[in-house]
């Protein structure tokens, strides 16, 4: 009887390096973020992407570059998530997705809502909330692409909603869903918007509010009349922008009832399918102790990965090759890890299920 999951191809191994050593210009850890952020990589070796929309809601869709591999049914799917202000095309997703591919995986890079220059796409926002537009994408992969193991893995903003998704299923999780993995998810939004306004982030808090503003403007020019920004230039706080634009557009009550409801800390407890948390103790606006919560800690599923160092999303290594981005080198590991036990257990099953149906 021939095995339709082929667990040798589910996706490659690669070797575990699970300490992290910085690179040695970058210990400090705005230093570290700022470098993630602009310093050039080297162009992933990806086919051309395959652009694919996901219907999410009624109106709503999100665009996904998604790389396939021949027989995307006898491999691992990876579905990336970026952060607050990226898209597809941010160095994290690229690089992540180079790895994945490489390794033997489908990559699906997914741009939020309004990201990535879709704010046609969709009349409402993004926001820190709306797992469901993952869950519908997990959906569609198993009902259209009858694919057998998908991960998602999100970056800051991305890995809140992945790890929401997630603990919003608990238990009920589809088989199908084989892990997630979040990289300095912003769980505890509240914690990390007053840490994104402490002295010494102003640099962070200006870029972010810059480009919000920048894409409700983008916006209101799709959706004339929809929008009203008579307010939006005096705003200089994320915190601000939420209060005023992101909370009351997205059927929050203010930025307090938005932060509350759309955390994932707080349905952390209920995750019940293999997690990964990466993030750094030096985190300059995720608090290193949103993830000391005991709802996080005495989760079996969740394995934590803390660092001393390697600043928000960072985590440059000083080894070079394929370590270089230790995260992304992480999450692969994860991956690889977890499709195979997956799809060793599915073979298991079948083999046995065969050897126990009598003989005619």
């Amino acid at each position: 009887m021939s095995n339709p999951v082929a667990p040798q191809r589910m996706m490659g191994r690669i070797e575990p390096m699970l300490e992290f050593t910085p690179h040695p210009l970058l210990r400090n850890a705005h230093a570290m973020t700022v470098a993630a952020a602009i310093l050039p990589r080297r162009a992933p070796r990806l086919p051309p992407a395959v652009n694919r929309l996901f219907e999410v809601e009624a109106g709503t869709q999100l665009l996904a570059r998604c790389h396939w591999q021949e027989q995307p049914r006898e491999h691992a799917t990876l579905v990336l998530v970026h952060g607050l202000e990226g898209s597809s095309e941010s160095p994290y997703m690229r690089t992540l997705a180079e790895k994945a591919f490489l390794a033997g995986g489908n990559v699906l890079r997914v741009n939020q809502r309004n990201c990535g220059g879709t704010e046609r796409l969709t009349p409402a926002l993004y926001n820190s909330g709306l797992s469901g537009d993952y869950r519908a994408i997990l959906g569609e992969l198993l009902a259209r692409d009858k694919l057998p193991a998908v991960f998602f893995a999100g970056y800051s903003m991305g890995g809140n909603l992945v790890l929401k998704m997630a603990g919003e299923w608990g238990a009920s999780a589809p088989a199908e869903l084989r892990g997630v993995c979040g990289v300095c998810p912003t769980l505890d939004l509240a914690a990390c918007v007053d840490a994104l306004a402490a002295p010494g982030n102003g640099l962070y808090e200006w870029h972010f509010v810059r480009g919000l503003k920048a894409r409700m403007r983008r916006k209101a020019r799709w959706f004339a009349g929809r929008y009203d920004l008579s307010g939006m230039d005096g705003l200089r706080t994320v915190r601000e922008f939420d209060d005023v634009i992101t909370a009351p557009y997205s059927g929050y009550r203010d930025a307090v009832d938005y932060y509350h409801r759309a955390s994932a800390v707080r349905v952390a407890r209920a995750i019940s399918v293999p997690t990964l948390i990466i993030t750094a103790q030096d985190d300059p606006f995720v608090p290193f102790g949103s993830f000391q919560v005991p709802d996080i800690a005495s989760n079996a599923h969740i394995r934590l990965l803390a660092p001393e160092r390697g600043g928000h999303c960072g985590f440059i290594s000083r080894a070079g090759g394929t370590e270089r981005y230790w995260a992304e080198a992480r999450v692969v590991e994860f991956v690889s890890d977890h499709a195979a036990a997956g799809a060793a257990a599915i073979d298991h099953s079948m083999r046995s299920a065969t050897s126990e149906r009598p003989l005619t």
